[in-house]
């Protein structure tokens, strides 16, 4: 696959098939991850793997009421507005999401792999989330979706006591990527203009051109 297919084309696809993830993709998955960089080649990640059935059913419900926290908190007004004004473009756009995320909810225990990543000693993430990044390209390049989340630390003691990761050596769970094999299709992101959200030499000066589309699409 084309690097820039990759990059393009890979988004959050929580709606995907109970299909088991053969060993070998998971296996090309996880070295691709390892290869990303890391902060003085520390290395200081762990990453586990979870397929078995019961452990993620046992997740379930502790992704169910994070997610229900984060609608009654974090994303109230958003959702408040929603309802306010239902046809407005943001609001549509958020309403598509709250499906897609309620969906992973509703069907949690159908994922076939979550694939988790821990950090220690690093609380920017800075060494973590490039191997995540890399793992969710390279899952892309398998035909296999992913969906980056990391609402499940509110619920952090309860997983990590099912996942039996050690309380005191200092490893912080920094996200889980459910994946599988996606039930829709693969697409560019809609996404503002490049142009819109940069700046050149110093903040607020205008990137002096414009990016009104993406410079990468399907049979380019």
């Amino acid at each position: 696959m084309d690097v820039y297919e990759a990059l393009y084309t890979t988004r959050a696809m929580r709606r995907v098939r109970p299909d088991p993830i053969p060993t070998e993709v998971q296996d090309r998955i996880l070295d691709a991850a390892i290869r990303a960089p890391s902060g003085g080649n520390m290395q200081q990640w762990r990453f586990l793997l979870v397929t078995d059935r019961d452990q993620v059913a046992r997740i379930a419900p502790h992704y169910r009421a994070a997610i229900d926290f984060l609608w009654d908190t974090i994303y109230a007004d958003r959702l408040a507005a929603v309802d306010a004004d239902p046809d407005a473009p943001e609001s549509r756009q958020l309403a598509a999401i709250k499906r897609s995320v309620d969906w992973a909810a509703a069907n949690f225990e159908t994922y076939p792999l979550l694939f988790f990543a821990f950090d220690r000693g690093d609380t920017t993430g800075g060494s973590i989330f490039p191997a995540v990044w890399s793992a969710m390209l390279a899952a892309r390049a398998e035909g296999v979706g992913s969906s980056l989340t990391t609402i499940l630390a509110v619920k952090a003691d309860e997983v990590l006591e099912i996942l039996g990761v050690p309380a005191d050596k200092g490893w912080r769970m920094v996200c889980c990527v459910p994946m599988g094999y996606p039930l829709g299709r693969w697409g560019v992101a809609k996404r503002r203009p490049a142009h819109e959200v940069a700046y050149r030499d110093r903040w607020g000066e205008p990137l002096g051109r414009e990016i009104p589309e993406p410079l990468w699409s399907p049979g380019a």
